[in-house]
């Protein structure tokens, strides 16, 4: 089942002509995330299931939680029975859009309102090995590289020739179906992968559109200015919402739909530490 997955996803590939914006979605890819936020508690990472949607040129990388959260609270879905007394669990509020030809990176985030941010596509040096391993029937093989401040070991399959992966890391020649970093405080873990089709378009619960485009009615801006936002809004939230509202920060009471920035909370140990130099 694995090969003739393969075999027919590789044949869309060789159909398309390289594709422009928007680019039309080939494969949706599955993974577990595991992030050791907080060094004091190595045994209680924070986990979120994520999703990667793949185009011959584009990609997108996305909370599959967030989406199936939004799929029950617009009801088109039913919730998971809760535990009794269950926190809310935050998910992470960013989308990482990656075009290949372009070399450009976007990051989308709602922090009140929607903000897209561009940059240049992160270069990373990659050192690729004999190494090889299988993941669910895909083989694999194994490249490490040094990328804001950790050192990486990602598993990339040849045969699926996308060069993209989940986060920021790309620019491998295939996939990249598993990564972490050598301390195993950031990992994303390979949980199952499918081909978009016209079948299953509209019916998955996955992904609503069939193209992968950047969304129009967000404010664009520039790393620097996105990164000034998001962190006023982490360090006074209550000073955020009343600049973005208008409203005197005395009246102000927070909440995840007030503000649209509650998301998984950085402690000690973020994905991207300081570099060396």
């Amino acid at each position: 089942m694995k090969t003739s997955f393969i075999t027919g996803l590789c044949f869309a590939l060789s159909l398309q002509a390289f594709a422009q914006n928007p680019d039309r979605a080939l494969a949706r890819v599955k993974y577990s995330f595991v992030h050791i936020k907080d060094t004091t508690q190595k045994n209680n990472p924070y986990t979120e299931n994520m999703l990667l949607v793949i185009g011959k040129n584009a990609s997108v990388y996305t909370s599959l939680d967030r989406l199936n959260r939004k799929l029950v609270d617009d009801g088109k879905a039913k919730a998971e029975p809760a535990a009794p007394n269950a926190p809310f669990k935050p998910v992470s509020q960013q989308d990482y859009y990656f075009f290949v030809k372009e070399n450009l990176f976007f990051i989308k985030e709602k922090i009140y309102n929607e903000y897209l941010a561009e940059e240049k596509a992160p270069k990373i040096n990659w050192k690729t090995t004999k190494d090889t391993a299988s993941f669910s029937g895909i083989a694999c093989k194994k490249a490490t590289a040094y990328f804001k401040g950790r050192n990486w070991i990602a598993w990339y399959a040849p045969e699926l020739p996308f060069q993209s992966g989940p986060w920021k890391l790309n620019g491998l020649p295939g996939l990249i179906v598993e990564a972490y970093d050598d301390k195993q405080q950031v990992q994303f873990h390979f949980a199952g992968m499918d081909k978009v089709s016209a079948a299953n378009t509209n019916s998955d619960s996955y992904f609503y559109e069939s193209d992968i485009k950047l969304p129009k009615d967000a404010k664009r801006t520039d790393m620097k200015e996105y990164t000034r936002i998001k962190e006023f809004s982490v360090k006074d939230p209550v000073g955020f919402a009343s600049a973005m509202t208008g409203i005197d920060r005395k009246e102000i009471r927070i909440g995840k739909s007030m503000t649209g920035i509650a998301g998984p909370t950085v402690t000690n140990n973020p994905i991207e530490l300081p570099e060396k130099k």
